[in-house]
């Protein structure tokens, strides 16, 4: 929350609540690895523990590290970052809305930014200077004072200037035409009129009769190709079923117990993934798999510098490739290897990989992999039992299949970024790229499931995820109200449509802050006492509702005198629920995350150490750990070759002299 929102007000949440969908998208990957291991190893269950304060904070893109590792901490701003003195602008209004615009700098990102300076150049809204701009080194230039923060921000308004002449639909036409990094924001009834997910068909329709009628529910998080997912029914109703499973046979264990309880090993020991993954969201989801001790060896390229290698934070604020802490944590535990795919020689290498491997992972755009020679079908005929997934933006079908870009542009077009915000102004949006946080939990579980199919049928298969559709179960109350009450879902700000008072309210020192919510009668009664205003605890909630600003504004006194542990902990103690909203520094002294080892030091090639996340949810019997923190480009390449492959000095010799190695 501290990174969401304007920084002239309180930090926001998304006005649909988030928090509790993490865990669960977590505990569905944890449930299918500890049967795994209970399949695999000893036979025997164990107990799943989920933090939804850990869930929760993988959607902080990795800025919890900025105080571990000596890095300037980032400030909140609508639609961006603001690092210091620089405001990163990543939302524009358009012609009739808003756009996500991926308008950033660097090896990865430059190029893309020209892409968009050349139509704002061809549609005569700049001059060939502005144009033509050192885009990929322009971080740099302006960290350097040779590109004056002040020419930034002329940059900016001529870009918000030209978008202001655009339509949504226009802006997304250009997205394929012209290979822009920008997508629309969309609202609830945007995304329930999408062609896209109706050409996918990705929502579910459930008939509740009555005045209600038929719904739409978010339907399958990911396409698989050999075990088609199963149309679910509504709802069960209040003790639907209570006779039939009371009635069930005793189920008894078919899973003979093979060693001891304790067992030291990680619970996907004897896993193999080849991972093409890139940037954030498919290296989460095979970093959760590493955890749990899966043996991942990740390709990369030094010709083509994976994007999170160039974003922070960064080690002591420098700006090294070695250095993200971004790219360590989603990486870390995992073997690199690094290699020129482009070059014909690389096919012997992979397939030789692909005969060492159970699951190749991708995130490309669509034609990424096929364009490399390396797409499912070609892949399967060497190996037919193959496990592939691909994670993209909108998924590998479709008329939107194309749109190739980042977690921004999908928490746009699914509509995150407009329901998050206050009702007097335009949408914030979540901080980042929110549905990079939200798909990689849910894809590595469908990788287990994958893995436990061909343990039961000896069949591989091929999956496909769409980032925006896998994440939006977690909008479907606010796609649900729209269907319900003709109307689409709007911002709220802090505020609940149940709970009352809740919001965030500043402390006494600058841009500190509480968030309290009151769930029931007797806790805003106990909190009234604790305010002063005893005379307006027998308040009822619709009571509460009618005069929430003046109750706001109360709370908000009584807050402003105190410091952040000091109302926390006397607000706890008396039953409020109430926590003060965390940044890095205190995120790393929050005693729970300290309890739960939240964040780890672990060795680093090039740094020596680092500091990276733990895993998100703790197993009673085979805990999962972090051995070192993200591979340097190139680190294991030699053990890679000599030890999986068994290739000789004369092969490698091969391999260099074709300039297949980096």
């Amino acid at each position: 929350m501290w990174q969401t929102g304007d920084d002239d007000r309180a930090p926001l949440r998304i006005s649909l609540p988030q928090a509790y969908y993490h865990p669960c998208i977590e505990g569905a990957a944890a449930i299918l690895i500890a049967l795994y291991e209970r399949q695999h190893t000893s036979g025997l269950g164990q107990h799943i523990d989920l933090s939804a304060q850990q869930s929760l904070n993988h959607a902080a893109q990795s800025m919890l590290l900025s105080a571990p590792l000596n890095a300037a901490p980032i400030d909140r701003m609508a639609g961006g970052i603001k690092n210091g003195s620089l405001k990163i602008q990543l939302m524009w209004p358009c012609k009739d809305g808003h756009v996500s615009v991926t308008f950033l700098f660097g090896a990865a990102l430059g190029p893309m930014t020209r892409l968009l300076m050349n139509w704002i150049h061809e549609e005569g809204m700049c001059d060939e200077a502005t144009r033509d701009k050192d885009w990929v080194n322009y971080t740099r230039l302006i960290e350097q004072g040779e590109e004056p923060v002040a020419e930034y921000e002329r940059v900016k308004q001529v870009v918000g200037e030209f978008l202001l002449t655009k339509t949504k639909a226009e802006l997304m036409d250009a997205a394929f035409t012209r290979r822009l990094l920008l997508a629309p924001v969309t609202t609830t009834r945007d995304v329930l009129d999408s062609q896209q997910l109706a050409d996918r068909k990705f929502f579910e329709a459930v008939d509740h009769g009555g005045d209600i009628g038929e719904l739409r529910y978010p339907g399958a998080i990911a396409k698989f190709s050999a075990a088609p997912s199963v149309v679910l029914p509504q709802a069960p109703a209040l003790g639907q079923h209570t006779v039939a499973v009371l009635n069930e046979p005793p189920r008894a264990p078919h899973v003979p117990i093979r060693e001891p309880r304790h067992n030291t090993a990680r619970p996907l020991e004897g896993l193999k993934i080849l991972d093409f993954m890139w940037v954030m969201a498919g290296p989460a989801a095979s970093r959760v798999l590493a955890d749990w001790g899966a043996d991942i060896i990740r390709l990369e390229s030094a010709n083509r510098i994976d994007t999170a290698r160039t974003l922070m934070p960064f080690r002591d604020d420098v700006a090294d490739p070695e250095f993200s802490g971004l790219w360590n944590n989603m990486n870390a535990g995992k073997r690199g290897m690094a290699i020129d795919l482009s070059k014909p020689e690389a096919r012997d290498v992979v397939y030789d990989l692909l005969d060492w491997c159970d699951v190749v992972t991708e995130s490309y755009s669509p034609r990424g992999m096929k364009g490399l020679g390396f797409d499912y079908e070609t892949l399967r005929r060497r190996k037919p039992d193959l496990i592939m997934s691909s994670s993209c933006l909108m998924g590998h079908s479709g008329p939107h299949a194309s749109l190739a870009g980042y977690g921004t542009m999908a928490a746009a077009i699914s509509g995150f970024f407009n329901i998050t915000g206050w009702p007097d102004r335009g949408p914030s949006g979540p901080f980042g790229a929110y549905t990079d946080y939200v798909s990689p939990r849910l894809l590595a579980a469908c990788l287990m499931a994958a893995v436990d199919y061909r343990r039961e049928t000896g069949q591989g298969q091929y999956i496909d995820l769409s980032q925006g559709e896998s994440s939006l179960p977690l909008l479907a109350t606010g796609l649900l109200y729209d269907q319900v009450n003709g109307e689409v879902y709007q911002r709220q700000g802090n505020s609940d449509p149940v709970f009352v008072p809740h919001g965030v309210y500043p402390l006494a020192p600058e841009d500190e802050w509480l968030a309290i919510a009151c769930t029931n009668d007797e806790q805003w009664a106990t909190l009234a006492g604790a305010i002063g205003r005893s005379d307006l605890a027998s308040l009822s909630t619709a009571e509460r509702r009618a005069r929430e600003s003046e109750l706001d504004e109360l709370i908000e006194t009584w807050t402003k005198q105190r410091q952040g542990s000091q109302a926390e902990l006397h607000l706890q103690s008396l039953g409020v629920p109430s926590h003060q909203v965390n940044n890095s520094p205190r995120m790393v002294a929050d005693l729970q995350a300290r309890h739960r080892r939240h964040f780890r030091e672990v060795p680093h090639e090039r740094q020596g150490s680092t500091w990276v996340e733990g895993p998100r949810f703790a197993m009673s019997r085979t805990p999962g750990d972090v051995l070192r923190g993200g591979p340097t480009i190139g680190q294991d390449t030699f053990e890679i070759l000599t030890e999986v492959l068994g290739y000789d000095g004369d092969r490698i010799a091969e391999l260099a002299g074709a300039e297949l190695l980096e």
